[in-house]
């Protein structure tokens, strides 16, 4: 995990840190910033490829910060809540957070998290059939690119959006668990994700549908999972 920076964004110093040791012990450099106009700043200034980002903050918090970022940049962002209800995960997800982690946390289970991010961001794209375009009816995926289009307009899509988009597209018509959706795009076991997941499908609509409610590309299948439509 050499040569990644990671931009850690909290306003308790302590816990800035010991974030700092740990991603740094592994072999990665590390920026730090107490709110979201600092983390805004440094990454004006600094290539970064990945935030950690928490979400209760002075002058900007982590939900303003993450709708900020995502104006402009897809990096992976995994954010941090000191609460462990749902709400505040699925608030985050839907501004466009790619994962979250709660207070307090295992410092492992965070640097894991954080590995697996970066390895999905790098790797972006590597699914079977990689390097092909795909056509469904207006909706197209550059995968040498990795870029979606609809009827010729560019999406803008989160690392995770992009990889649940190019899963059902490359295997179009197949219908997908939430379970297997999440295994195979998290790349870790799946365990109560299904909120995850869902956040994630309807974000996708948001973006790529005309009209969210009526979806003609991303089709639920009723007690079995999601499918792109051929």
């Amino acid at each position: 995990m050499n040569n990644y920076t990671v931009l850690v964004v909290d306003d308790d110093k302590e816990i800035r840190e010991a974030i700092e040791i740990y991603l740094r012990n592994e072999g990665m450099t590390v920026l730090l910033a107490k709110d979201g106009v600092e983390a805004i700043e440094c990454l004006q200034e600094k290539e970064v490829h990945l935030i950690v980002l928490d979400i209760m903050m002075p002058r900007m918090d982590g939900i303003s910060a993450t709708f900020k970022i995502r104006e402009k940049k897809n990096i992976p962002i995994i954010i941090l809540s000191a609460k462990s209800e749902d709400t505040d995960k699925i608030l985050g997800l839907q501004v466009g957070a790619d994962d979250y982690v709660t207070k307090p946390f295992n410092p492992l289970e965070l640097i894991a998290r954080v590995k697996s991010q970066l390895r999905r961001y790098v790797k972006l794209g590597h699914f079977e059939g990689r390097n092909q375009l795909i056509d469904l009816n207006g909706l197209m995926i550059d995968q040498e690119a990795k870029e979606v289009t609809v009827n010729g307009e560019a999406v803008k899509l989160t690392p995770i959006e992009y990889k649940i988009v190019e899963l059902l597209m490359v295997n179009a018509g197949r219908v997908f668990s939430i379970s297997e959706i999440y295994e195979k795009v998290w790349q870790e076991p799946c365990y109560n994700a299904e909120n995850t997941v869902a956040v994630h499908i309807r974000k996708i609509r948001e973006k790529i549908e005309i009209d969210p409610k009526n979806p003609r590309y991303l089709k639920v299948v009723w007690g079995i999972g999601y499918k792109m439509e051929k």
